[in-house]
């Protein structure tokens, strides 16, 4: 089966919650973990700014492909913390 990785960023420990694009996925539906990653199912979309997207973005002009974010939202000494935009590894 191929999947849509995710590593886990030092610390994070169980309880987390995991977000793609701001919606709150579920473990066990949505994806699974297996040697400190999430592992997706369902493709997962990084856009590669090159340096013409770049220039347009500076004036403002916006681009809209497809670019899943990826987040994680866990405690750390009882403090709120996130892991925003976490780097997706597609299938190899």
């Amino acid at each position: 089966m191929r999947y849509w990785r995710v590593k886990l960023p030092p610390g994070v420990r169980s309880p987390f919650e995991v977000y793609v694009n701001g919606v709150r996925q579920e473990l066990g539906v949505d994806y699974q973990i297996a040697s400190g990653e999430l592992l997706f199912q369902r493709e997962l979309v990084r856009q590669k700014l090159g340096p013409w997207a770049w220039f347009l973005g500076f004036w403002g002009i916006g681009t809209y492909k497809r670019n899943d974010e990826v987040d994680i939202r866990y405690e750390v000494e009882g403090r709120s913390t996130v892991a925003h935009g976490l780097d997706v590894i597609p299938p190899s």
